[in-house]
Parts: structure tokens; sequence; C-alpha cells
């Protein structure tokens, strides 16, 4: 850290000795210490709101590693297979086996963190008047502002927001439930969460069950933004703008 009043760079370290998910964060052992030399201020100064701060780190680390695992994989490239291959066949010493065209290598992923986000929403619209702006082009182009791609069929491809949300349709069932194969264009390679829209209808109202399985830690308040902003807040613009047409 660097002392603002003289320009001053100092050298410290923290260590965390006690770390594990059967401690409370707030139980957690923080040890601060610097090198020799002034720089009692920022020592003192990580003793306090820098413990909070790495308490805080630790918090959001610990509940990434008891979330759940999805089978979402992030693949090695085909170079590194490759390079994997070439340093089977040198150990191996074997030319004959050398010369063998080599076997297709089974590519194992790597798992990522992922959690299920749960949603409840109650819209002024009957279920099948809800159920036809998911699955209406024009209707998705309006309340979304941009162009779409609808295929409402099984195995229809669904394309939002200039290309940023993406997927397929896996279910439908008209005016109760529509299921996605969905993903946003940040997420890591070929990972998709599995979407479900479960539609009760409520005299003239809906209320709409949404369940997000398989959605990466690092990308759940940023999905939840994505319904709540984008998709629930606009269809609600949509909906009340047709009613006052109507009127």
């Amino acid at each position: 850290g660097t002392v603002k009043e003289s320009g001053e760079k100092h050298k410290g370290s923290v260590e965390i000795p006690n770390l594990s998910e059967e401690n409370e964060v707030d139980d957690t052992e923080i040890n601060i210490s610097k090198k020799k030399g002034e720089g009692d201020v920022l020592q003192d100064l990580m003793r306090t709101e820098g413990t909070t701060k790495v308490r805080e780190a630790l918090r959001d680390y610990l509940k990434a590693l008891k979330t759940e695992f999805t089978l979402g994989m992030i693949l090695p490239t085909k170079a590194t297979v490759g390079q994997e291959l070439a340093a089977e066949q040198k150990l191996s010493g074997n030319t004959v086996q050398d010369a063998v065209s080599p076997q297709p290598l089974e590519i194992v992923g790597v798992k990522i963190p992922t959690v299920k986000i749960l949603m409840r929403e109650i819209f002024n619209s009957p279920a099948d008047e809800l159920y036809s702006i998911f699955t209406t082009k024009e209707l998705v182009q309006k309340f979304s502002k941009c162009p779409a791609v609808i295929e409402a069929e099984k195995g229809g491809k669904l394309q939002m927001f200039d290309g940023c949300v993406t997927g397929e349709y896996a279910e439908l069932v008209p005016s109760q439930r529509i299921v996605l194969k969905w993903r946003c264009r940040n997420w890591p390679d070929e990972h998709y969460a599995t979407v479900a829209l479960n539609f009760k209808g409520m005299a003239a109202q809906t209320e709409l069950h949404l369940e997000c399985k398989g959605v990466p830690v690092a990308n759940e308040d940023s999905t939840r933004q994505c319904w709540k902003k984008q998709h629930f807040e606009e269809i609600h613009v949509l909906l009340q703008q047709s009613q006052d047409n109507m009127e």
C-alpha cells in the first residue's frame, strides 16, 4: 500500500490460518503483518477496514464452494489435446505403438460452480396472452426493443437482445409451461442454463414462476437483473400500452 501524504510504499501480508466452511466467516482469524520500517498507518487500516473487506471476499468464496456443480464444462482446446497425445506417445517408448493411429481421446471438461435462480411475478394478463408474449416474434421484439429470432417449437432457436441471449425451446405447453436451453453471451463457451417458465392463471391475471438452473455463480446477479429489468418490467410496460390502446 501507499501512504497518501508521503507517497511512500510499504509491503505487508495477510494470513488466514483457519479458513473452513465449518467456521463462521466473522470468526475467521486474519493476521496482518508488515515488513520492517514505517507504515503503521497502513497496518492499522488493514486490521480494521481491510479485515472487513477480506471477510466479505471469504464469504463469497465459501458460498461458491458450497454451490452445486452442474455438467457445464470448460473444454480444453484442440492444441492442448494434441500436446497431451504427443507426450503420451513419447513416454511410451514403443515405436510400434507410436506408428498406430491414435484412438479418439475422451475430452474431460472442468465443472463450474452454478446456482439456481427462482423468481415470481404477477402480470395483469390472461395466461394465454402472457404465453404468446414469450413465443411470438413480433411481441418479443416489442418488449425487448431489438430484432429477435423466435422459433417456438421443440428444438427451435431463440435469440434476443442483439445476440446477448441465445438458446432453444426444449418444451412448450400452450398457456402453461415453457422450458428453454438458455445462455448469455459472456458465459463460459457452450454452457447453458435450463429455464422453466410456469404460467398460473388467476382470473384476469397470471402468476409466472421462473426457475433458472445452472447459472454460473459469477453471473447470478446479472442474470437476475436480465429477467427482472429486460423481461418482466418491459412486459409490464407492453401490457399497459396494450390496455391503454384498447381504452
